[in-house]
């Protein structure tokens, strides 16, 4: 499982790296390439972002977070809502991932319970906070924004449901409202353990809920048809 585990928060840690750090560490009016820039820009855009949350946040606030002008800001996103778009899409595909690599870390099923759950609480402890521009965005109303959320959830959903489907003999419908409920239950349960600033130890938070949710799981047997 530890095995497992480091995988999977590795794939969603990046290297510690602020955009003020980085931006300290080189000169002002440094030319980047562009691929490089637009990195520093998302790093910048993701600490103004999770520290203001949408509407508060400026354009001004992210160039001078990122140290640039606000030209170069706008020659790479030509608004805050397509900043902050491009910057959900890249969380979205890491959750998406990391669920992804959990599910492939190992055969054994419970094992794999615990990697996907460790998947979302190594997510939300993230220091970059990322998780709050999936999960608690404060512009769930605007169109492109719910229906990235949306989506990410469904994928994750459906990686889990394609698992269950072929160990248990369930239908899809069946597999897919089990791993809604699963992935449902990991995200909300690490985003109270985050935010509550529990006592209680990442790994035991992981095992607890591991062995409720092993407990209903594995109630499904692989064929049905033998009890």
């Amino acid at each position: 499982m530890a095995g497992a585990v480091h995988t999977v928060q590795g794939t969603i840690m990046g290297g510690g790296v602020t955009a003020i750090e980085q931006t300290e560490a080189r000169p002002r009016g440094t030319r980047l390439p562009r691929r490089a820039r637009r990195n520093q820009l998302l790093g910048a855009a993701q600490e103004v972002f999770v520290a203001q949350g949408y509407h508060a946040a400026a354009m001004d606030d992210i160039a001078e977070r990122a140290g640039v002008s606000k030209p170069v800001l706008y020659q790479h996103f030509p608004g805050k809502l397509d900043l902050y778009l491009a910057l959900l899409d890249q969380h979205c595909e890491a959750l998406l991932t990391a669920v992804r690599t959990a599910l492939a870390s190992t055969s054994d099923n419970k094992l794999r319970v615990a990697a996907t759950m460790d998947a979302y609480f190594a997510y939300v402890e993230d220091e970059g906070g990322a998780f709050r521009l999936v999960f608690e965005s404060d512009l769930t109303n605007e169109p492109a924004v719910r229906e990235r959320v949306d989506k990410v959830s469904l994928e994750c959903a459906q990686e889990i449901s394609d698992v269950i489907a072929e160990d248990t003999g369930l239908s899809k419908d069946e597999a897919m409202l089990l791993a809604v409920g699963l992935g449902g239950v990991s995200q909300v349960v690490a985003r109270y353990w985050l935010s509550s600033e529990s006592t209680v130890p990442r790994d035991t938070a992981v095992q607890l809920l591991t062995s409720l949710a092993w407990r209903g799981i594995a109630g499904f047997p692989k064929n049905p048809a033998d009890h």
